[in-house]
């Protein structure tokens, strides 16, 4: 005998067949019953039709009377007979026993009992079209248990099915939703109904159409219950097999098109598909006339390379993608068997998918939960394509999920983004595992404004407990830094201090944001995004005359609180010269059409669209044709030579932009949005100006408030904050479009938005952690302690140190932060990673710590330099101050606080020890020196 039954860790959920574990009241109706469960508990894993262990296949009862490779498996009416029976009888050592020892202990004596009594019954299974299916072993109890009080809910997904022609057919999820926020897949445990079974058939939870009309599909459990509006239309109506709408979804759902098989760039084994099907007409020719007979034998459909490979009939690289028979197989057998054809016509095209649960949390290992996937088409009908769908995980040590079956699994403790992917589109799912047994009461957590509630829902959901709120003394430079982009002085920390008013820190807020220190540093980051810098490349060059123009524009529209869609519109709509009209230097700065469309998207949309360039995106939803039709947006943006020869003009004139694969001309179009009617007069770019700019556009404010969020928190909602994709989603949804809801409805006032943040308890807390959340770095549970950034840096030693700083085309005591060109530069920020502004690009603000920055304020001129140039010390020893206080003055101009009492006296100490009075300056401004060269310095906490 070659076939085993693997274990899987028992559900006590059945009364009498598996002891006293069961809820009281609820057991076994039938034999059958207490045998399915042991069934599926330990045997279904590697019995199904895909594992097929042995060749023994248990889900259907013809299967499993037809046995495996040696024969039956089951006599009914002799359980002694039987050789189940017989191997899970055996001794616990031996080899033949079943489940396998490596799988786990033999059956219990109850579940023994309960495959006997099944048999000796005459292994009656029921309705005949039950099909079992393996069981968690952390599955819940079944529908007629006794009510749960910590279940909240239950849903079903989809809302509502719609089975439109002869082959539609719908999957139905149900989840349970229990009152801490975890999540329970009871697809298989609810007690479902039609109201009208005649217009539909429903095996397991899988609905097919019979008749035309309309119904409700009923679902109970455990005394909760919820409905499924059913609707039936055309249901005799056939369906051909379409290549577009079902043989390229079967190559794509089965891996033959991607990127480590035949979508790769070279193709394997002689044979080349396009990634992920981008060319679908590019597809058919190659697999029916590339190498006419040899991929598709239309005379013996059956035996067609295409799917005796496939079907591991004969040796193929890829190994065997699925079963003869499968309604994979049957799909492609059908294809070939109508004649191979491309589709005539215009077919409907799938516009958009959904997949559900959208959410879900779950507690403890081996939770398994599956997902649906729904497909819409622009003729008004949808689709199940759950099968079709291929899966991925962004986080498979927390939650795993099966490529092609969609059931996703959790493992440990974490957060996972579950990624479905069919045709052009790719949706996610949000799923966070938290250990089953945690200890945790949900903490209070007042709410300063609407951000606070939506940070401490997800934290809620984590069993993370935020940090508390930080000190006034830290909070104070912190709030410095990041909206003015300096420390306190002393004189500011003792009035904020000293003030009793218990708004005191909103006060200050909005006094920041007024300052010209909050427009500078604004100006400095979109500079960056705007690539505001001098360089000569011939007819790309821009001078420094229009560089300090472009910069100049842009410091007056920041400073006057400008909406930032509308200098968006104004800056994408820019014609002229680059000295009459400095915004058309975005233009001038980025000429080649495909760089400056995927440099637009990214600034500001924060999407990147480059790999559409050659063919469909492999991690997003974007195609070749979202790509080429939101380049046409640009491709008649011309520049010509001004009377100046250090300026050029912009203006726009007829070009169009070729599609890679057709090599035609592709229309303008919003990227993830319609095709724009342009006005009379009105250029493209105009065009997809005003739609960027629109209060409707989906992504320029969440882009801006994403990055806004960023520069404060430390890391974005999403992170980076430039590379917004579905594979790639945000940490909290929920509020990261509140923010951008707010934003909007501010009218993309920068100040207002920027106020509500630092006015936030999330803003506002402590770097100090907890034993819960010491390892979250993404949920906002605690303020990151973040590197201050170059030119922050720079300015906060030189305001410390009374030095000035001295900048290319910059007045003496300008700062850093205020410089135009991203050219001018000096060691210090190169070292510490200010952005050279080439490429708009988050990454180019380099905020992590090296060691030749350590190396650098150890021993360059920044720090022990400006200490001697200053005179802070010698200043204040002169005006006769001991050297307690002069300690304390510093600590308060560099760190915000004064020293504590060891750091005092160990210092004081050290002074003690010096002669002469120039042994104190000296021993004095060493510890000066060393507190510009500290962590609590060069770090924002």
């Amino acid at each position: 005998m070659h076939w085993k039954i693997p274990l899987l860790t028992l559900i006590p959920a059945v009364a009498g067949a598996f002891g006293t574990d069961a809820p009281a009241g609820y057991g076994p109706k039938t034999p059958f019953d207490a045998a399915r469960h042991v069934l599926e508990s330990k045997c279904l894993e590697c019995h199904t039709k895909k594992e097929a262990k042995g060749g023994l296949v248990l889900e259907v009862r013809q299967d499993f009377l037809t046995g495996g490779d040696s024969g039956e498996s089951i006599v009914p009416g002799n359980p002694g007979g039987s050789e189940l029976v017989k191997r899970v009888r055996l001794a616990a050592d031996d080899d033949e026993i079943m489940p396998p020892k490596k799988h786990g202990p033999p059956l219990s004596p109850a579940e023994v009992t309960a495959l006997e009594k099944w048999i000796e019954s005459g292994a009656a299974w029921g309705d005949a079209s039950v099909v079992m299916s393996p069981r968690s072993k952390t599955a819940l109890p079944g529908w007629d248990a006794p009510a749960d009080p910590e279940i909240a809910s239950i849903e079903a997904f989809p809302k509502a099915v719609t089975l439109e022609t002869a082959a539609d057919f719908h999957r139905v999820v149900i989840v349970a939703r229990f009152k801490d926020a975890s999540t329970h897949d009871i697809t298989k445990q609810s007690k479902i109904t039609l109201a009208d079974a005649s217009l539909a058939s429903l095996a397991g939870t899988t609905l097919r159409p019979q008749k035309d009309g309309t119904t409700k599909l009923s679902i109970e459990y455990r005394g909760l219950k919820t409905e499924v509006p059913v609707t039936v239309k055309d249901s005799a109506k056939p369906r051909p097999i379409s290549f577009q709408l079902d043989v390229m979804p079967v190559l794509t759902a089965a891996g033959c098109n991607t990127g480590s098989c035949h979508g790769s760039a070279r193709g394997q084994d002689g044979f080349h598909l396009t990634l992920y099907g981008f060319d679908p007409k590019g597809d058919h020719f190659r697999l029916t006339h590339e190498m006419a007979g040899r991929r598709i034998n239309l005379a013996l459909p059956e035996d067609s390379l295409l799917l005796t490979k496939a079907d591991g009939t004969v040796p193929h690289t890829g190994g065997k993608l699925f079963e003869k028979g499968s309604p994979f197989h049957e799909t492609l057998v059908q294809w070939i068997r109508d004649g191979a054809e491309y589709d005539k016509g215009e077919i409907p095209q799938p516009l958009s998918i959904e997949v559900e649960p959208k959410q879900m949390v779950l507690t403890g290992p081996d939770i398994q939960v599956p997902l649906t996937v729904r497909a819409t088409y622009s003729d008004g009908t949808d689709r199940d394509v759950s099968t079709l769908s291929t899966y991925s995980t962004s986080n498979d040590n927390s939650v795993a999920i099966h490529k092609s079956d969609g059931v996703a699994v959790s493992k440990n403790r974490g957060e996972a983004f579950l990624l479905a992917r069919f045709a052009l589109f790719t949706e996610g799912a949000q799923a966070i595992v938290i250990p089953k047994d945690v200890k945790y009461a949900r903490p209070e957590f007042p709410a300063a404004n609407y951000i606070d509630p939506l940070v401490a829902e997800k934290l809620h959901k984590l069993r993370i407990i935020p940090s508390t709120v930080a000190e006034d003394e830290v909070f104070l430079r912190r709030v410095f830094l990041d909206v003015v982009g300096v420390p306190p002085t002393t004189e500011e920390r003792t009035a904020f201090l000293e003030d009793k008013r218990p708004n005191k820190r909103e006060v200050l807020i909005d006094d920041l944001i007024s300052r010209k220190e909050f427009t500078e540093m604004w100006v400095m980051k979109w500079a960056e995004l705007m690539q505001i810098r001098t360089f000569n490349n011939g007819g790309q060059s821009v001078s420094y005359k229009a560089a300090l123009g472009y910069y100049n524009w842009l410091r007056e529209r920041i400073a006057s609180n400008m909406p930032l869609n509308e200098m968006v519109v104004e800056l994408l709509s820019a014609k002229g010269g680059t000295f009459s009209s400095p915004a058309t230097n975005f233009f001038q700065v980025e000429q080649d059409v495909m760089k400056l469309t995927e440099n637009v998207a990214q600034v500001f949309m924060g999407t990147r669209i480059q790999c559409a360039q050659c063919h469909n995106h492999p991690f997003d939803r974007w195609t070749m044709d979202d790509y080429y039709g939101f380049a046409s947006f640009f491709a008649q943006v011309k520049r010509k030579p001004a009377e100046d020869p250090r300026e050029r003009v912009v203006y726009d004139e007829g070009g169009e932009i070729p599609h890679l694969v057709t090599k035609k001309p592709v229309p303008p179009k919003f990227l993830g949005g319609p095709k724009p009617e342009l006005q009379p007069g009105q250029s493209r770019r105009e065009s997809v100006a005003q739609w960027l700019g629109s209060k409707d556009n989906p992504w320029f404010a969440r882009n801006v408030v994403n990055i806004v969020w960023a520069h404060f928190n430390g890391v974005g909602i999403v992170e980076p904050v430039d590379d917004v994709r579905v594979s790639n989603p945000p940490s909290n949804p929920e509020l990261l479009d509140e923010l951008a809801e707010r934003f909007v409805s501010y009218n993309f006032d920068l100040r207002k938005l920027v106020r509500d943040i630092c006015n936030s308890r999330t803003y506002q807390l402590s770097t100090r952690t907890n034993e819960t959340n010491v390892d979250d770095n993404r949920n906002f549970s605690h303020s990151m302690v973040r590197r201050v950034r170059a030119e922050v840096l720079l300015d906060s030693i030189s305001a410390v140190t009374k030095t000035p700083n001295k900048f290319k085309g910059l007045p003496l005591g300008a700062k850093a932060v205020q410089i135009a060109d991203g050219n001018t530069t000096n060691y210090f920020l190169t070292t510490f990673g200010r952005a050279t502004r080439a490429t708009v690009c988050s990454c180019e603000v380099k905020m992590e710590p090296n060691l030749s920055q350590a190396l650098h304020l150890l021993n360059g001129d920044n720090t022990h330099d400006r200490i001697k140039r200053g005179k802070v010390v010698a200043d204040l020893l002169a005006a006769k101050k001991e050297p307690k206080e002069i300690i304390e003055q510093m600590y308060l101009k560099a760190l915000s606080r004064k020293p504590t009492d060891m750091e005092s006296g160990k210092l004081l100490a050290a002074v003690a020890e010096a002669q002469k009075p120039e042994e104190v300056r000296d021993t004095l401004e060493d510890v000066f020196w060393a507190l510009l060269n500290s962590k609590e310095f060069i770090f924002n906490h």
